[in-house]
């Protein structure tokens, strides 16, 4: 029974994203790993930006100064 849990700041991720990223896991397991999608859990938790920080910076801090994660 595998157990995915992915952490993401929170920043209006979609509730399609949401599912994109549900679904897309589950497939990885069960193409790669030969895993039971019906067995296969996947959380996703959506972090406040005053409590991510790297760099030494919290990320309310940075995206304030203009940077992103985006590409």
């Amino acid at each position: 029974m595998p157990y995915v849990k992915i952490e993401v700041t929170r920043e209006g991720v979609t509730r399609q994203q949401k599912q994109a990223l549900i679904a897309g896991v589950t497939n990885v397991l069960t193409e790669i790993l030969n895993k039971d999608p019906n067995l296969t859990h996947v959380v996703i938790q959506e972090i406040d930006l005053d409590d991510w920080g790297y760099g030494g910076e919290q990320v309310s801090v940075l995206r304030e100064r203009g940077i992103t994660a985006n590409k």
